[in-house]
């Protein structure tokens, strides 16, 4: 592995390391129930600006840690990880190209997709009412994108990560 490769690996578990203590911790005492999927804004984000490095079988990876540090169903977010990180590699061209409110959109739909799979999933569990504020973290994240994404592509043209 050449040094530009391990620079970029380095960058992309720092990353993902703070996004995961951020979905636990989250930014603002008595909002939690705001908090946006932030591995999944820096999933998208790395899955746009390099396809080519960071792929499905990382999210997996990333899916099942985040399913250990949540406490969730173990497979829950490994299964919707890389559907995501997949859409976001599959579209990587266009998004590029996209101005941030389509992007924002983008966001928004895989969001609710990786709501709805999560709901689905907690109903076989146990029957359960869907309340409003379900959706609260999906509409966070697709606000909070425009931040996250540049925040992101700074660090990246900083490390002079191609």
């Amino acid at each position: 592995m050449s040094g530009h490769n391990a620079l970029a690996l380095i960058y992309f578990v720092v990353t993902v390391a703070g996004a995961m203590v951020l979905r636990v911790m989250g930014l603002f005492p008595g909002m939690e129930v705001f908090n946006p999927d932030w591995v999944v804004l820096v999933l998208i984000y790395w899955s746009i600006a390099l396809p080519e490095r960071f792929g499905v079988f990382s999210a997996w990876w990333i899916g099942l840690l985040t399913d250990v540090l949540t406490g969730r169903l173990l497979g829950q977010y490994a299964l919707i990880y890389p559907l995501i990180c997949y859409f976001s590699i599959n579209e990587h061209r266009r998004l590029r190209q996209f101005p941030m409110v389509q992007q924002c959109l983008f966001v928004l739909f895989c969001l609710l997709g990786s709501q709805s799979v999560i709901f689905a999933i907690e109903s076989i569990k146990a029957g359960n009412r869907l309340p409003l504020s379900f959706w609260y973290p999906a509409l966070s994240g697709a606000l909070v994108w425009p931040l996250v994404f540049y925040l992101l592509r700074f660090i990246r043209v900083m490390a002079r990560l191609d």
